[in-house]
């Protein structure tokens, strides 16, 4: 956490209001997104009891499991998600558009362009809290592998057809979800807590009504009485007037509402089965309905209130402009979305269980190479973000006071002109270090030369132990850094224009790079060494594809 942070949830202590930490959006809202708010049973790993679903605010599904022990309507509950959640999916993969990309000749080894499909947009799956993203993971892996009717006939327990098929596109959600800046599945409570701080934990801030009620009160009242209201507030019945619904449940509500709800609906069910006439199953059957629609607006008393928040939340994010590299980053959700889809067409088996050592490497160095670029691009994209980087040493922003013109030594000089910036921050410089600045969207280097004393005019090497040699003879603290240009200048003599500030320019560097490169190629897992899973030895077989139904073709 950086210290603008650490400020503004002082500063949220001491007002009882959340404290803006970006001043634009740092992630991509889809205009339609998907939103579920899931609910599970208590105790019971991945049991679902109902959820709401839609892209509607005003008009939600609602999806219920009388009795979440039961392993025919979980699985319905599972073909209806999959019937609401397939098409949302389906109807991204059929919009295309021409696009490029870079792959190496088998024959050559050259890398080459080539011109592919690119899905226009991509599906966005937008949940409460982080438990729901840890949900959507586990529902994928409990759903990819099963087997359907139709797939094999023999099997015990034959799930709904496009229940895997829901499976392998949840579990690239949930993948996806781990990759920093990524925005095909978000949860919301996550993206508020990133443009706002409030005055309490980050564990607090998971319950979605209190986060809310910290970034936008009621009025009259201030963020900390209001989150605390919909932290503990209750009704006449003991119940909470706030759900944490997503996928917790209160133990007020499963106790005393819940469990005799299901309790109810048990007996009309062994009841009915144990009904001797058509007179007595028709009265038995009435019990039934009675007992499961008690048990629907049971979960859909707690998880409305949810439902709305989500999309009160999303209001609030929409009303922050959007950051300039977020479409970016959406770019290479789409890329992600399409390769998965290819993937499915192609017939390729699911996601196995556990990765390979050299595919958990690869995916180790993408999401770290995806975290450092995100934070180098939000700060880039954001003032109040590299306010932070510049307090702590990381970037420095000042006025040019002084060009001049110099040249590198060789047969053929290039310009390498001598830029002064005097500066009221205390960046961690030492000699030969490079900084860079954005031009034209690109980051253009420069090498720390030294500190000018600003009476004098001498520059001289900072090594640390000389930064109080240099403050300006007006004693407000700041300093003047010598910096040499040494890029994006051009290949003539003379450097482009625009390529090189001028005096009285406004100018912010950063201590680290704007663009990640990528890391050493890792082995093929035919040349893994056997320490990591490779040779020698049999390598074990992977698991066979399932068979391609007309469910599974997009």
């Amino acid at each position: 956490m950086s210290l603008i942070s650490y400020l503004a949830r002082l500063e949220a202590v001491d007002t009882g209001l959340a404290q803006p930490t970006a001043t634009v959006r740092h992630r991509y809202l889809s205009e339609r997104p998907l939103v579920l708010v899931p609910l599970t049973t208590a105790g019971e790993a991945g049991a679902p009891l109902g959820a709401l679903v839609g892209t509607d605010r005003t008009a939600p599904r609602l999806l219920v499991v009388p009795q979440p022990r039961d392993r025919d309507l979980r699985f319905a509950f599972l073909a209806e998600l999959a019937d609401l959640v397939l098409p949302y999916v389906e109807a991204h993969a059929e919009q295309v558009e021409p696009a490029e990309r870079t792959e190496t000749d088998p024959e050559t080894g050259k890398r080459v362009k080539v011109e592919v499909e690119l899905c226009a947009q991509a599906p966005q799956l937008i949940v409460p809290s982080r438990a729901g993203v840890d949900l959507v993971r586990l529902l994928g892996r409990s759903m990819r592998f099963r087997r359907t009717a139709e797939q094999d006939p023999e099997t015990p327990h034959p799930a709904p057809p496009r229940v895997p098929l829901l499976g392998r596109w949840l579990t690239h959600f949930g993948e996806r979800a781990r990759v920093p800046g990524s925005s095909l599945l978000l949860a919301l409570t996550e993206v508020l807590g990133r443009h706002w701080a409030t005055g309490q934990s980050s564990l607090e801030d998971q319950h979605l009504g209190a986060l809310l009620a910290w970034i936008d009160p009621p009025e009259g009242s201030s963020g900390a009485e209001a989150a605390l209201r919909a932290e503990l507030l209750r009704d006449e019945r003991g119940q909470l007037r706030c759900p944490p619904a997503g996928p917790a449940t209160d133990p007020a509500f499963d106790n005393k509402l819940l469990a005799p709800a299901i309790e109810r609906y048990d007996r009309a069910r062994t009841a009915l089965a144990a009904a001797e006439d058509g007179m007595a199953a028709d009265d038995r059957l009435g019990d039934l309905t009675a007992a499961e629609r008690e048990i629907r607006a049971l979960v859909e008393r707690v998880t409305r209130p949810t439902w709305d928040s989500v999309w009160q939340g999303l209001d609030l994010l929409r009303a922050l402009p959007e950051g300039a590299r977020v479409e970016e980053r959406w770019t290479r959700d789409r890329w992600s979305f399409t390769g998965h889809r290819d993937r499915v067409v192609a017939g390729e088996p699911p996601q196995p269980r556990l990765d390979d050592a050299v595919t958990a490497a690869n995916k180790l160095a993408a999401r770290e190479r995806e975290q450092a670029r995100l934070e180098a691009q939000e700060a880039l994209d954001d003032p109040l973000v590299m306010a932070g980087r510049r307090l702590s040493g990381e970037a420095f922003s000042g006025e040019v006071t002084e060009v001049v013109m110099a040249y590198a030594e060789g047969r053929r000089p290039s310009p390498r002109p001598l830029v002064t910036v005097r500066t009221d921050d205390r960046p961690y410089l030492s000699e030969g270090v490079k900084v860079y600045r954005s031009l034209g969207g690109k980051p253009q280097a420069a090498e720390f030369v030294g500190l000018e004393d600003a009476v004098h005019g001498d520059p001289h090497d900072d090594k640390g132990e000389d930064r109080g040699d240099s403050r300006d003879a007006r004693g407000d603290g700041a300093v003047l850094v010598v910096l040499r240009i040494v890029d994006k200048m051009g290949r003539g003599k003379e450097p482009e224009a625009g390529s090189v500030p001028e005096k009285g320019d406004r100018l912010c560097f950063t201590l680290f790079e704007h663009e990640q490169r990528g890391g050493a190629k890792l082995p093929d897992p035919e040349q893994t060494p056997w320490t990591h899973g490779g040779p020698p030895g049999e390598r074990t077989a992977p698991e066979p594809a399932d068979q391609v139904t007309e469910e599974d073709v997009l």
